[in-house]
């Protein structure tokens, strides 16, 4: 089992997205989507800091870290629940440890497993501070119980040299289509340069340099 498409959308809206190297509320150096130097790389305390050049390209980096990370969350759930689940009910749950890291060990999990799906509902709301995430917590218990998905854009903020987030308005908005495009771009999204270019334009470009110096 997989986070769906709807899934996707709704995880990356709660934890908004940032194309640079930014503190978090408890001072860990964070990029894109939630994801720390636990996760693996890259490493956001090695990152230049500061907004990129091209917003574009810094949206897709945080896009295809993101999907990268989340295997590794889906794995975790799939090991910690041990009864079948509904697509809604799994979203939910990788949401929850996305933010957490506390699946194996969360109350929901021990009531789920045991079959006592309205517990672990309720248990969601064992995991309210800080006070600001208790929305989040909401939603995620009303995606598991009721299969609702929160709607709304992807908010894309910025960050400046010190890694500190602009929150008073996002830079961009993503929106369910234009994401989604993105996170299935395959391979992801590279600027042009030489070292991109495939080798039959490299090749005629070599020549013509090597045709302009023998001229002069």
């Amino acid at each position: 089992m997989h986070i769906t498409d709807q899934g996707l959308l709704a995880l990356a809206r709660h934890e908004g997205l940032v194309p640079a190297p930014y503190l978090d509320s408890v001072g860990v150096w964070t990029f894109g989507i939630g994801h720390t130097a636990a996760a693996g790389n890259p490493d956001p305390v090695k990152m230049p800091r500061g907004m990129p050049e091209d917003i574009d390209a810094g949206i897709q980096r945080a896009l295809n870290v993101f999907l990268s990370d989340l295997k590794r969350y889906e794995d975790t759930v799939r090991r910690a629940v041990q009864v079948p689940l509904k697509p809604h009910e799994f979203d939910a749950l990788v949401s929850f440890h996305f933010n957490t890291g506390g699946i194996a060990k969360a109350a929901l999990t021990r009531h789920l497993n045991a079959g006592d799906r309205k517990k672990a509902a309720q248990a969601f709301l064992n995991w309210r501070r800080p006070k600001e995430i208790i929305p989040r917590r909401e939603a995620e218990q009303c995606l598991f119980r009721d299969g609702i998905y929160p709607s709304g854009a992807i908010p894309v903020w910025a960050a400046n040299a010190a890694g500190r987030v602009d929150f008073s308005r996002p830079i961009r908005s993503l929106g369910a289509q234009e994401a989604l495009a993105m996170l299935r771009s395959d391979p992801p999204l590279k600027p042009t340069t030489p070292q991109n270019l495939r080798p039959s334009w490299l090749a005629r470009l070599l020549t013509h340099l090597t045709t302009i110096l023998r001229r002069t």
